[in-house]
């Protein structure tokens, strides 16, 4: 099905879709770390002791997704974003007038569950099972939100800031909350695509045959083996958006002039991610598994060995490709290996990792600068890390390939 045309055909969800990603940038890192620089000055925290408070607030986000995450198997999506969207404005508010940094744990791991945890877990499980054939377009388009934000969200807060403060812009993105994503999502998803009495009917099974329940995943070793690479760029990406103030401090750069890049960051990822999805959609996604993380690799190698401004341009289009590529694929492979049935209650094991992973970077990076290891240094490691990962894959891809999608004792 040509995509124009597959856009126009479902536009009410893959537009709530959108909202729900574009919705999430107030608990992504990009977003929260724009007030770094304030909030250290605030609390007198060092980067260290940011990046601490940061992943142990975030860490708490991930243990709750993990408790929380499977409700999306069960309540409807319009229904649970409600509820989500609450807890979201209140920790949006507790952000604009928090004093003390023990209360800035819980409104970090507040904001990061119903942000990056919650409002990206029912976008994506919802894009995985509402479409089958199509999976890969509609999960490309459908985190097109994510790349919207990171376009304009960086830009706007740092306008704002420099006129209402950074607590005011937090007030505001509580108002946005309010008055813009929850009644623009009531009415987009007061009919779901696929009615909760037909559900059982219209699952799609994984690899096997079968639908893999989320004990039965746990116990196989190929999300095990797929899970240090699958966290590998939330760590990563996280981090550097995290460390931006600082970064462009050491490469001497003006925080306006960087984050000035990021709607052509943002439109590389757009053109990548739909690309992606369609390939996705017609090799499917353990061929793909092997290179996805190839052009991150490349992306943090320039930021790492070099500091011309151009870095920042031609670094950041590099982490927009991957980004993109990442963002349709990791709405794909889950329903494709494990099938549709438990897909939120499994997808919530994996976004927690992922969501740790976020909480782990900022934390561990933070305190190598403390100890004198240089963020640069640190990025081509990085680099390193995903280009062995990547030959892992390599492996992976080739055994998943040949496991017989009738056989279910291929997996066992």
């Amino acid at each position: 099905m040509n995509t124009l045309k597959f856009a126009r055909e479902n536009a009410r969800w893959l537009a709530a879709s959108i909202l729900l990603t574009w919705s999430s940038s107030f608990g992504q890192t990009y977003f929260i770390s724009l007030s770094a620089g304030e909030i250290r000055e605030a609390f007198n925290l060092s980067h260290g002791e940011w990046g601490g408070i940061y992943t142990i607030g975030t860490t708490i986000s991930a243990i709750l997704l993990v408790q929380i995450g499977w409700v999306a198997d069960s309540l409807r999506v319009r229904t649970l974003a409600l509820f989500v969207l609450i807890g979201f404005v209140s920790m949006c508010v507790a952000m604009a007038y928090v004093n003390h940094w023990l209360v800035l744990i819980g409104i970090v791991a507040g904001l990061r569950f119903c942000g990056q945890g919650m409002m990206s877990h029912l976008a994506l499980t919802a894009m995985g099972r509402w479409f089958s054939a199509q999976r890969g377009r509609a999960v490309a388009i459908g985190s097109l939100g994510f790349a919207l934000g990171e376009a304009l969200l960086p830009m706007l807060f740092v306008a704002i800031a420099a006129t209402v403060g950074w607590r005011g812009s937090w007030l505001l993105a509580a108002a946005s909350l309010i008055f813009f994503t929850t009644p623009l999502l009531m009415y987009l998803l007061h009919r779901e695509r696929t009615p909760r009495s037909l559900a059982v009917n219209e699952h799609t099974p994984g690899i096997g045959g079968r639908h893999w329940e989320r004990k039965e995943a746990v116990r196989h070793w190929l999300i095990w083996v797929l899970l240090p690479g699958i966290m590998a760029p939330s760590f990563m990406i996280t981090a550097l958006f995290f460390h931006q103030v600082h970064l462009t401090g050491i490469k001497d750069w003006q925080l306006s002039s960087y984050v000035a890049v990021y709607p052509l960051y943002s439109l590389i990822i757009v053109t990548c991610n739909l690309a992606a999805g369609i390939l996705i959609d017609r090799f499917g996604s353990a061929r793909l598994l092997p290179f996805y993380l190839l052009p991150l690799a490349v992306g943090l190698a320039l930021f790492g060995l070099f500091s011309g401004f151009w870095v920042a341009v031609v670094g950041l289009s590099f982490l927009a490709i991957g980004q993109g590529g990442a963002h349709s694929f990791l709405g794909s492979i889950w329903p494709e290996y494990y099938g549709t049935r438990h897909l939120g209650a499994i997808r919530a094991l994996i976004v927690a990792f992922t969501v740790a992973a976020s909480a782990i970077g900022p934390g561990i990076t933070g305190w190598l600068i403390d100890v004198g290891v240089g963020f640069e240094a640190q990025c081509v490691a990085m680099a390193l890390y995903l280009v062995i990962v990547s030959a892992v894959f390599g492996v992976v891809a080739r055994s998943v390939t040949a496991m017989k999608p009738s056989n279910p004792e291929t997996m066992g």
